[in-house]
């Protein structure tokens, strides 16, 4: 058996063991303290719920990793950003606090992996003809990059077991490149991505349909700011040809919805950051289909896309490119057209009645 193997194995069952253990306390007192997520008109649920399994999901991660992990080239400035928004997000789940200050913090996350760890994108690898960048844009578009994907990853949180799914897609994919390809600079964050899915699948046990906890911002932001990071290190790291847009192919389903949600409110003339039921989640609920059938199309779709842009690898980043673009708007037109048709229906109902 391959010696590194046994390490991974073992964060991977640490991180599980101590987060599927760790709920029903954290649920427990949630209710004796009554810190409960109340149903409003943009969420789905309909029952109070405790918002904390990201404490449980942090547990599980930040001891394994400290184990198991080797906390070189980076890893452990990830894991001082990870400590700084695990507070901002246990604080917001407990006590409400304004978009700016978490802003903020991740901004300071973003600081410390970027510059203390000197984790960012050195080039566009040909994408548009842009190879190198020059040092000022290199940081400025990890920022954008991580402050992207983190928050991507806590919009998508809108279904029982919907991010936690999509998360552990993502950095099962991740983890297994980093196993195979990273070598000696990028091989810990095949443990990274292990001690991830441990802690995700733990908190998964008690967040699928009808969930009893649900992940909150400071599971949604851990997960998004690992997830950022490992695309960042799977982009550098070159295990493809074209590894800017097979990272892409791989973050598609919450890259895709947090861009079409965008667009939408901004061509409406409303704020981006202001909340609404546009999300794809939102859209095929109301096609007919419910929680669970939701989070296993959508995590269908995302196996779906990073099987193609896995197997065509080897092609260029525009050609993947270019693919991922058509699918995005065939998939859009589709909910779109779904969405005037059901509101045609009602209009008709009404006049009828």
């Amino acid at each position: 058996m391959d010696q590194r193997i046994l390490p991974l194995i073992l964060a991977f069952s640490w991180a599980f063991l101590i987060a599927i253990f760790a709920v029903p306390s954290i649920i427990r007192v949630a209710h004796l303290k009554n810190i409960l997520d109340k149903p409003n008109v943009r969420t789905v649920h309909e029952e109070l719920t405790p918002r904390l399994g990201g404490l449980a999901m942090f547990a599980g991660f930040m001891s394994a990793l400290t184990i198991f992990t080797d906390l070189a080239n980076g890893v452990q400035q990830l894991l001082a950003g990870c400590i700084i928004l695990f507070f901002i997000g246990l604080k917001d789940d407990l006590i409400s606090i304004s978009a700016l200050k978490k802003f903020a913090v991740q901004l300071l996350a973003t600081g410390i992996v970027m510059f203390m760890a000197d984790i960012r994108i050195t080039s566009f690898q040909g994408i548009f003809g842009i190879g190198e960048l020059q040092i000022g844009m290199s940081y400025g578009f990890t920022f954008l990059v991580i402050i992207g994907i983190t928050n991507a990853i806590n919009l998508i949180d809108g279904l029982d077991g919907l991010a936690g799914t999509i998360v552990l897609i993502i950095a099962c994919t991740f983890g297994i490149y980093f196993y195979q390809f990273g070598g000696a600079s990028y091989g810990n964050y095949a443990a990274v991505a292990f001690c991830l899915i441990g802690g995700i699948l733990g908190f998964l046990r008690y967040n699928f349909h009808k969930a009893t906890i649900f992940m909150g911002d400071t599971g949604s932001l851990l997960c998004g700011f690992i997830v950022s990071v490992l695309a960042i290190q799977f982009i550098e790291m070159r295990a493809e040809p074209a590894a800017p847009a097979v990272a892409l192919g791989i973050l598609f389903v919450p890259l895709f919805d947090t861009i079409r949600v965008s667009i939408i409110r901004i061509m409406k003339g409303k704020s981006p950051f202001i909340p609404d039921r546009n999300h794809i989640h939102h859209r095929l609920l109301a096609m007919g289909f419910n929680q669970i059938s939701t989070v296993l199309i959508l995590g269908l779709i995302n196996i779906l896309v990073i099987t193609f842009v896995i197997s065509f690898g080897e092609s260029g980043n525009l050609e993947i490119l270019m693919a991922l673009l058509c699918f995005s708007v065939v998939l859009s037109v589709v909910l779109g057209v779904y969405k005037s048709r059901s509101a045609q229906s009602v209009s008709s109902a009404k006049a009828k009645a």
